[in-house]
């Protein structure tokens, strides 16, 4: 496995790759728990098992999860004219093995019909911790995961033509499509098409996916499509004899003892099931305890792309065993070379859309925070989202039923971004000086600015300090200088990273690395304001922006000592923070 650290300098990307070999099954380096800027290496041991605890004894600060928190219960209301964003949710926060959050706010039922007519309250019915949830597109984690358990045992080869195993898929120009494609969304499939109505029966619905045409050469283009897991899941039926909810069972959810996960709920544990949509086309009233989606629906309830069904606690065991290493309570469902096969990026050639074989990568749209290229996760159209930090050990769940009663009331995104990036301010970052560094903060739509004034000798004089950068790569930290406090003109500065040193324009912008940088540039002769200007845009946020043990020095001697005089600073935005 490789760790990739980008840092944007100026309008250039440059990549340097630090090599990461998983060499062992347990841990190949160590981290202080709750510390963000010291990554582990490889997995968890296999032993790791899930407890309860307090953010606080797992090393992490409670302020930004309680937070979080607030906000994912807040969006269960309403906002003047604007509609909630789900009628509840459950959040659960895993960090090192520990469950440091489990919660539930709202309703899991609430609504009577599609416009929002309330059901009497005594009908209504309160989310819970254990609530079961439609997980819609986090299902294909379970596909992918059983595909890959073939693999391991030699009956799929991930290179191979899916129409070696179905041979009809290969209608329609489909004849080299892989396995790796589908699995990556690569395959030129189109994202999505109406089976349940198209077609009268499951047989043809499937027969009308399978034999789709292409909407993009194979291999040309990321799109992703509902159609890919669907051949998938078909695959794996045709190559063992046994339906998918049955490989699912037997490979995931019994050895891992997840009893509430599966296709097609047991209409007894309806009372525990948080309701979906209310549709009248099709006329299916307010969907609960079935499955959303109409495809899915429409195939049985049981499809490669959606149909599962799952409580947070569920899907913390599940996350965990990822972190494990592919083992969770003595049961191992895949081999470690095959959990690394699912967190590697293999689409280098389609930035922006990191793909394992099953997981999306890095996408900081859901992952806030928590994003980097080992950061691996899945969203469900339904509301949910599981985000995974290899580098943190740590989980982030939300379970939400934001369809509920209707899927155009709005997005969960920005809950899905709240609770991941709770989670990833709980993780601190150590200074590298002192008891203390200054920190950007990370606020949407904002500037910045930690200025300190220097008056530099006519030889010049050296700017020197450390440097922790965890950003979108369109928010960036600019180094600047002004005579006059109006006019600044950007000061170039290198950043030396364990024996590499990169040349910036005076701006800088990055993430994945997680670990400080050691940066000097040149100051002219002069009276002047030096100044980091922090910027970023209106959506995403990385962990942010670290400045530590700032100095200048010239011929003459020290100039200004950023430890021993903090009060040279004049800070806006910025805070001197201890984690």
């Amino acid at each position: 496995m490789k760790r990739w650290a980008c840092l944007k300098i100026g309008t250039v990307t440059t990549i340097s790759a630090v090599i990461l070999t998983m060499a062992s099954p347990a841990v190949a380096g160590g981290n202080n728990s709750g510390r963000f800027d010291q990554p582990y290496d490889g997995y968890a041991p296999k032993t790791t098992l899930l407890r309860d605890a307090t953010p606080a004894k797992a090393g992490l600060d409670p302020a930004p999860i309680d937070a979080a928190l607030a906000q994912v219960a807040a969006w269960t209301q309403p906002s003047g004219a604007t509609k909630p964003l789900y009628a509840g949710a459950v959040t659960l926060l895993g960090h090192d093995g520990q469950i440091v959050t489990r919660t539930a706010t709202g309703l899991a039922l609430k609504y009577a019909d599609g416009q929002g007519t309330e059901l009497p309250p005594d009908q209504q019915i309160p989310m819970r911790t254990d609530t079961i949830f439609d997980m819609a597109s986090v299902s294909k984690l379970f596909t992918s995961i059983v595909v890959l358990q073939l693999v391991e045992k030699g009956k799929v080869d991930l290179d191979a033509p899916i129409a070696t195993y179905i041979p009809e898929f290969a209608e329609n120009g489909k004849e080299t499509v892989s396995v790796r494609q589908a699995l990556t969304h690569t395959s030129g499939f189109p994202s999505w098409l109406p089976l349940w109505s198209a077609q009268p029966d499951p047989e043809s619905r499937l027969h009308m996916a399978l034999t789709a045409k292409l909407q993009n050469p194979p291999g040309s283009t990321y799109l992703y499509s509902d159609l890919n897991l669907i051949a998938l899941g078909e695959l794996a039926h045709r190559v063992t004899g046994k339906t998918l909810d049955k490989l699912v069972a037997d490979g995931i959810t019994k050895p891992l003892q997840m009893r509430d996960t599966g296709y097609n709920p047991d209409p007894k544990k309806k009372p525990r099931i948080a309701a979906t949509e209310y549709q009248a086309s099709p006329p299916r009233g307010m969907v609960w305890g079935e499955v959303h989606d109409e495809n899915a629906w429409s195939l049985g309830g049981v499809a490669g792309h959606a149909g599962v069904f799952s409580t947070a606690d569920d899907m913390a065991v599940l996350a965990q065993t990822f972190l494990n290493g592919g083992s969770y309570r003595g049961a191992r469902i895949l081999k470690e070379s095959s959990v690394t096969a699912m967190i590697t990026n293999f689409n280098q050639g389609f930035p922006g859309n990191d793909h394992g074989l099953g997981f999306e990568l890095n996408q900081r749209w859901y992952m806030g925070g928590l994003s980097g290229p080992r950061t691996a996760g899945h969203t469900g159209y339904t509301g949910t989202s599981l985000v995974i930090d290899f580098d943190s050990r740590s989980f982030a769940i939300l379970l939400s039923n934001r369809v509920h009663p209707s899927r155009n009331w709005g997005s969960n995104n920005p809950a899905r971004r709240a609770v991941a990036q709770g989670l990833a301010l709980a993780l601190g970052v150590g200074p590298r000086h002192g008891k203390d560094a200054w920190f950007s903060g990370t606020t949407d739509n904002a500037t910045s600015t930690l200025d300190a004034k220097v008056a530099v000798p006519a030889e010049g004089a050296k700017l020197a300090f450390d440097l922790f950068v965890d950003t979108e790569v369109s928010d960036l930290l600019y180094l600047e200088t002004s005579t006059d406090g109006t006019t600044w003109t950007k000061v170039p500065f290198s950043v030396r990273d364990r024996g590499s040193v990169i040349d910036t324009d005076g701006s800088i912008s990055g993430s994945g690395d997680r670990h400080w940088h050691q940066v000097t540039a040149d100051l002219t002769a002069g009276e002047q304001t030096i100044r980091w200007r922090y910027t970023s845009d209106p959506l995403h946020q990385g962990r942010g922006v670290y400045v530590d043990g700032v100095k200048i020095t010239s011929g003459t001697g020290l100039l200004l000592d950023g430890e021993r005089m903090p009060e040279s600073f004049t800070a806006t935005g910025w805070r001197l923070s201890r984690r």
